[in-house]
């Protein structure tokens, strides 16, 4: 699978390689399929972590090993949905807002997270060339696709976070073509949260575990 770190093209003088072409598209596409809440977004974000896994691992083993937390909640996402995908009058999961004690506990699950990680990194310095932003990045994209998961729709607004120091941070280190997704990524997150904000707003919201229909 060598040919997956093999050059595809060069773009504005960037040297666009294939794994961080393909691995950047299939997760935008699992993001607009989540925009859909279509429960392909699953699967295609865990072939995402796959490519960029198969990619990394030899070579890259901080980055490999985060491609692996990404398709472990990926499938915690798929069960996720497909459990709930009845709970919405369309067929699908219902998002929903999150309640001040779940938003807590992601605010501190993210602070923590991104400390931890970052230390780790700093220890290993071989695992990350940009310990912070690397951290920040990586806890950031766990937590959103764990409020995604719960079909809460606060995870577009973790998207947003994300994006935020993700642009700068790729196109700085010379990853225009991550640099340009994130960009779309960005386009993407807004009207998915204005779709799922409304949506939450029609009545479509899932029942308590556990409480009767």
């Amino acid at each position: 699978m060598n040919w997956l770190n093999s050059e595809a093209f060069t773009l504005f003088g960037q040297h666009i390689i294939w794994s961080d072409m393909i691995g950047n598209i299939l997760g935008l596409t699992a993001l607009a399929l989540g925009w859909r809440r279509s429960l392909l977004t699953w699967p295609v974000q865990f072939l995402s972590g796959l490519v960029l896994f198969t990619a990394f691992y030899g070579h890259l083993a901080g980055s490999a090993g985060k491609q692996v937390v990404v398709m472990v909640v990926a499938l915690y996402g798929w069960w996720q949905w497909n459990r709930n995908k009845a709970q919405g009058t369309d067929g699908h999961i219902a998002p929903r807002f999150a309640t001040w004690q779940e938003r807590g506990a992601m605010v501190a699950a993210a602070a923590a997270g991104t400390v931890a990680v970052a230390l780790l990194f700093k220890a290993y310095p071989s695992l990350s060339w940009d310990p912070w932003p690397d951290a920040y990045i990586f806890v950031g994209t766990v937590v959103a696709m764990y409020a995604q998961a719960r079909g809460m729709v606060e995870f577009w607004i973790a998207w947003l976070l994300v994006d935020a120091v993700g642009v700068p941070l790729n196109f700085t280190n010379g990853y225009a073509f991550s640099g340009f997704v994130y960009v779309i990524y960005g386009a993407l997150v807004l009207w998915g949260l204005r779709d799922w904000w409304l949506r939450s707003r029609q009545g479509t919201r899932p029942a308590l575990e556990g409480a009767p229909a």
